[in-house]
């Protein structure tokens, strides 16, 4: 069972609000609000070893049971990219990252794409468990809708049939490559 209360270690408050619909019977705070100081570099070479190093980065300052996520874009026609790079893949900003995605795939055929997420839930003592989880679908030609963040708008989910950037957050917490990954991490309890 997931703890009533739980640290997550991000301050994106995007990500903060879906875990929350998602936990809806856990109190979850922010690394900020648990009194966590300084930055966390990401130095993983996958999803799974960078949710770890937040993780546990958060937990041994605060000496609490951490929750740590680390998602993003895995484009086909880029090889995968922009994948752990994300967040930063233009270095400006989620505008400018959309934007360079746009430009990268510009005549592009093969639009398939899916979020990938692995969480990890990381004790002080050392106890670590993990889940992961995808959603699939394809990149539009354009943005379509203003909802979510990141790279929402320019999702379009199988699932849904519709765009992230236009689904309600209900909607998208029941297909979300992160709701999947805390549904894996929570059978695994």
């Amino acid at each position: 069972m997931i703890p009533e209360k739980i640290i997550v270690a991000s301050s994106n408050e995007g990500k903060l609000k879906e875990i929350r619909d998602i936990l809806k019977d856990t109190e979850v705070i922010s690394m900020a609000q648990a009194g966590f100081c300084g930055d966390i570099e990401e130095t993983g070479l996958s999803f799974k070893e960078n949710a770890l190093i937040k993780a546990k980065a958060v937990s041994l300052q605060t000496g609490l049971p951490v929750l740590a996520d680390d998602s993003g874009l895995c484009v086909d026609f880029l090889g995968g990219a922009p994948g752990i790079y994300s967040a930063r893949f233009s270095g400006e900003g989620p505008a400018a990252n959309r934007a360079l995605l746009l430009k990268r795939m510009q005549g592009a055929t093969d639009r398939k794409a899916h979020f990938e997420c692995a969480v990890c839930l990381y004790f002080p003592d050392g106890k670590t468990i993990f889940g992961t989880g995808k959603t699939y679908g394809k990149i539009l030609e354009e943005e379509c809708g203003n909802g979510g963040f990141g790279y929402d708008t320019l999702f379009w989910s199988d699932d849904l049939q519709k765009s992230f950037g236009i689904a309600t957050p209900q909607e998208k917490n029941g297909v979300s490559h992160r709701a999947r990954a805390l549904k894996d991490l929570i059978s695994r309890l």
